[in-house]
C-alpha cells in the first residue's frame, strides 16, 4: 500500500469516526420526567432544564405528572412511562411505598431510573440529583432561631409523607433540640393545597397571649405566597415566615417584607443535569444496571448528587429577581 494511500485511509476512517459522534442522538431517543405537582412554577422550572438539555442532545423528552399532589396518578404515569421502554426516567418520588416497586421494575427492564428532588433511597435507582435537604432544613433552623431571639412558637406547613420535606423538618428540628425555648406547636399537612395553607395561617394568627403563633415555616413551595397573604390581611408585623423555593410570588414577599426568608433549590439544574446523566448510562451502560452501586467502592455513579441550596432575603433576593427576569 502506497503512502498516499495510508493517509486516504487514515483520513477517511476520521471522518466516520466524527460522523457517528455527530449521529450519537437521535430524536427517536425519549427521556421521561415524571413528578407530581406539575401546576407549581417549581416544576415548570423543572421542566424547562429537562426540556433544554434534550435541545441540546436533540432527543426526546416527555414530562409527565398530575398537576396537583397524587401519588397514584403519578405510579400510572410511570407505568405508562415503562411500557414505553424509553431510553431512561428522571422521576420525583412522591411517595416511596407507592412508586419504588414501579421504579425497580423498570430497572430490571433495563430501563435507567435517577431519581431528583424526592429520593427512594431503598430502591434500585442508580443515583439522586437534588437538594441535601437534612442540611437544608439546618440551615433554615438557624435562621429561624436568629430571627426569632432563640424563644417562641413555631408552626410548620409541609407536604406529609414526602422523603424530602421530611428530612427538612427533621433538619429544622436538629437545631430547635438546643433551644428549649423555642416550641413546634403542630406540623400541618397542607397536602400542597394554598387555599389550606391560607385558612390555617388564619386559624394560627388569631392566637393571642401565651398560644401567639411566633414563628411560620412552609418547607415546600406551595405554602409560603398564602400563608404571606394570611399574615398580610392580619396586618401584623411581628411573625417570621420562612418559606421554600424561589418561586416569584414568594420573591415578591420577601421584598415587601411578609416574607422574611426563603431557602432556595435549583430544580432547573435537577432537570438539565437529569436528563444528560440519563443520556450517559444510555449509551454507555454499566454491565449490570440494576446492581447495588452504592456498595461498589469502585462504582461509575454517585450515590447522591448535590445541586445546592442558598438562603435568600432581602440582601440578596435582588439577584434572584434578575435571574428569573432573564430566564424569560
Amino acid at each position: 500500500m502506497t503512502r498516499l494511500k495510508q493517509i486516504a485511509l487514515a483520513m477517511l476512517a476520521l471522518v466516520v469516526a466524527f460522523t457517528a459522534g455527530c449521529n450519537r442522538h437521535s430524536n427517536k431517543e425519549v427521556y421521561y420526567l415524571v413528578s407530581v405537582n406539575r401546576s407549581l412554577p417549581y416544576w415548570q422550572t423543572a421542566e424547562s432544564g429537562f426540556n433544554k438539555a434534550a435541545a441540546q442532545y436533540k432527543v426526546s423528552a416527555r414530562v409527565v405528572g398530575p398537576a396537583n399532589y397524587d401519588p397514584q396518578a403519578e405510579l400510572a404515569e410511570l407505568q405508562k412511562a415503562v411500557a414505553a421502554k424509553p431510553a431512561g426516567i428522571l422521576i420525583s418520588v412522591s411517595d416511596v411505598a407507592v412508586v419504588q416497586p414501579e421504579i425497580d421494575a423498570a430497572v430490571e427492564a433495563g430501563i435507567p431510573v435517577i431519581t431528583m428532588d424526592s429520593d427512594a433511597a431503598g430502591s434500585r435507582r442508580l443515583y439522586f440529583i437534588g437538594t441535601n435537604n437534612l442540611e437544608a432544613g439546618r440551615l433554615g433552623g438557624r435562621r429561624l432561631v436568629e430571627k426569632l431571639g432563640g424563644k417562641g412558637n413555631v408552626v410548620f406547613f409541609t407536604l406529609a409523607g414526602q422523603p424530602n420535606t421530611d428530612e427538612r423538618i427533621k433538619g429544622f428540628k436538629d437545631v430547635l433540640s438546643s433551644r428549649p425555648e423555642i416550641k413546634i406547636v403542630d406540623v400541618v399537612d397542607i397536602k400542597s393545597d394554598a387555599r389550606t395553607a391560607f385558612d390555617k395561617a388564619q386559624e394560627f394568627l388569631a392566637l393571642t397571649g401565651p398560644k401567639k403563633i411566633d414563628g411560620f415555616v412552609c418547607v415546600e413551595s406551595a405554602g409560603g405566597k398564602p400563608v404571606s397573604d394570611a399574615i398580610k390581611r392580619a396586618n401584623v408585623t411581628d411573625r417570621v415566615l420562612i418559606a421554600w423555593d424561589a418561586n416569584e410570588d414568594t420573591l415578591q414577599g420577601i421584598k415587601a417584607g411578609t416574607i422574611d426568608s426563603t431557602i432556595a433549590q435549583k430544580p432547573y439544574t435537577m432537570g438539565y443535569f437529569g436528563l444528560k446523566s440519563l443520556d450517559e448510562i444510555f449509551h454507555a451502560p454499566p454491565s449490570q444496571l440494576g446492581k447495588d452501586f452504592s456498595a461498589d467502592f469502585f462504582s461509575p455513579y454517585p450515590v447522591f448528587v448535590d445541586t445546592g441550596t442558598t438562603l435568600v432575603d432581602k440582601d440578596n433576593v435582588d439577584l434572584y429577581t434578575a435571574a428569573e427576569a432573564g430566564s424569560k
